[in-house]
């Protein structure tokens, strides 16, 4: 799948510069590994094997977003656009706590 755009610029810097300025230092290298990940994948269900990375997605007003822990407060969120041949979008570092 292809990552369409991001709602974090730190992230987006990471991403298309490999450049960890802008996310925090211990996440770096985790980060790099999910967006290979993502890069890589063919099916959102492929996400649920990863148990490891906490995946899960988010109810209520945010419906249909993605979650995969991060650290023990910040979680990768996104969503896929099913219509836009499954693209990756809105792609954010959140603090949960």
């Amino acid at each position: 799948m292809q990552i369409r755009n991001f709602a974090h610029k730190g992230l987006k810097k990471l991403y298309a510069e490999d450049s960890a300025k802008g996310v925090p230092a211990d996440a770096a290298d985790k980060l790099r590994k999910m967006f290979a990940f993502l890069d890589d994948m063919e099916d959102a269900e492929e996400l649920r094997a990863l148990s490891a990375w906490r995946v899960h997605t988010l109810t209520g007003n945010r419906h249909g977003t993605w979650s995969l822990s991060v650290t023990r407060n910040r979680r990768l969120t996104f969503r896929i656009d099913i219509a836009a041949e499954d693209e990756i979008c809105d792609v954010n570092l959140e603090d949960y706590h």
